[in-house]
């Protein structure tokens, strides 16, 4: 049953028995809390910097040129 949706059930249900049921949000809790950094798009210049590269992200083409 293992990677299935129903395993996945199971195994959250187990967690949760064996843990309390605010387990995933004690897990989540402590993931937020580790981060340093904030981001690509954190600070003051962050959303102008995350807009300009995404413009030039969106320019190149992955296609090959027609001759």
């Amino acid at each position: 049953m293992a990677g299935t949706k129903a395993g996945g059930m199971a195994a959250a249900a187990t967690n949760k028995k064996k843990y309390g049921s605010d387990f995933y949000a004690k897990i989540g809790a402590k993931g937020g809390k580790l981060g340093k950094t904030g981001g690509f798009a954190a600070g003051d210049e962050g959303r102008e910097r995350a807009r300009v590269y995404g413009a030039i992200g969106g320019r190149i083409s992955r296609r090959t040129k027609k001759a």
